[in-house]
């Protein structure tokens, strides 16, 4: 998949260890798959942001799993129950994903597509 790179991006996914970089990775391709459009940056120092008419997902790599940052205001739905922290947060909510862990795509993917068109629509503060 070809998409513009932020070299910031780069250097933090290639700072971490081997099964971290290729979590962040995967992800990376899901989230710019989910919409050409979408482009990334660095937030708070050093974190990946990925936005798109607001943000719309964050990386941040823990000592035993990634978080993967959800900014949906909690309104996207989770059929799949792939969320796994800030169920009751006013602004995002967490997938973490841990070594040798399959991501699930196709939920994630979903929920990466209906966050752009919510901040496409207005952002979730204005839908909820």
């Amino acid at each position: 998949m070809s998409y513009q790179k932020d070299p910031r991006v780069d250097a933090y996914i290639e700072a971490l260890p081997g099964w971290q970089q290729a979590i962040c990775r995967e992800v990376r391709d899901l989230i710019h798959a989910a919409d050409p459009e979408v482009t990334e940056t660095i937030k708070r120092t050093d974190r990946p942001y990925f936005v798109l008419q607001g943000n719309v997902c964050a990386l941040l790599a823990a000592r035993d799993h990634v978080n993967v940052f959800l900014y949906d205001g909690a309104i996207v739905p989770d059929p799949e129950g792939i969320i796994t922290g800030g169920h009751d947060n006013k602004t995002a909510r967490t997938v973490a994903v841990r070594q040798d862990e399959p991501i699930n795509r196709r939920a994630l993917t979903a929920m990466f597509q209906q966050i752009i068109a919510n901040n496409r629509a207005g952002g979730w503060r204005k839908l909820k």
